[in-house]
């Protein structure tokens, strides 16, 4: 049976196989590269967590650094999702800040940690160049939910450049202060950022 111009050919079962694996191996390299530093993981660190030979994981990518950029952009995808999520679903700034701070901590349940941008400069230039930019949005679009916020007036007046960084730098750094909290849940972690960080946003009016 031939194919027509309008059908869409679906993958075939290796390949969704495949595409599952490299999932798999990215969601797990963020993990790696996450607890030991870009530096100090080991393409055999991430092959033994998931119980592959060398040879298996170099099958999917040619070395780390391709590795580590792959592990950025599903990140950068992901956080870009969210940031689309809460700027449609929530009118007020405020909200669009808990929406998505909230989808991150869910995302992270669900999904795993993300490899924040914070540090890429182990990069290609060109593959540096791809994340800035996208970074560059991104940050943007954080700094307009909190311009958002001061003009509906669910947001005390501040400067919202520095305190995109403020967040950005306690979202990039959370897992790695918490993994050691026992007993540590969604809704316990959101209650501590809603205390810390929203309180003093919150306008008093």
């Amino acid at each position: 049976m031939k194919t027509t111009e309008t059908e869409i050919p679906r993958p075939s079962a290796r390949g969704r196989k495949s595409a599952k694996k490299r999932d798999e191996i990215i969601r797990v390299a963020t993990e790696v590269i996450n607890d030991k530093t870009y530096a100090l993981a080991t393409m055999s660190d991430i092959a033994a967590r998931l119980d592959l030979r060398d040879a298996t994981l170099y099958y999917y990518f040619p070395n780390k650094q391709a590795l580590a950029y792959d592990c950025h952009v599903r990140s950068l995808e992901r956080f870009e999702a969210l940031l689309s999520d809460a700027d449609k679903t929530a009118v007020q700034g405020i909200e669009k800040l808990r929406t998505l701070i909230r989808g991150l901590i869910d995302d992270s349940v669900e999904n795993g940690p993300q490899l924040y941008f914070g540090d890429y400069s182990y990069l290609e230039p060109y593959q540096q160049e791809a994340i800035a930019s996208s970074a560059k949005r991104m940050t943007a679009t954080l700094e307009r939910f909190v311009q958002e916020g001061m003009s509906d007036g669910t947001i005390v007046e501040c400067d919202p450049q520095l305190v995109v960084q403020l967040l950005l730098g306690m979202l990039i750094w959370l897992a790695r202060w918490t993994t050691d909290i026992k007993g540590l849940t969604a809704d316990r972690l959101m209650q501590a950022i809603e205390a810390f960080s929203f309180h003093g946003l919150n306008s008093r009016d």
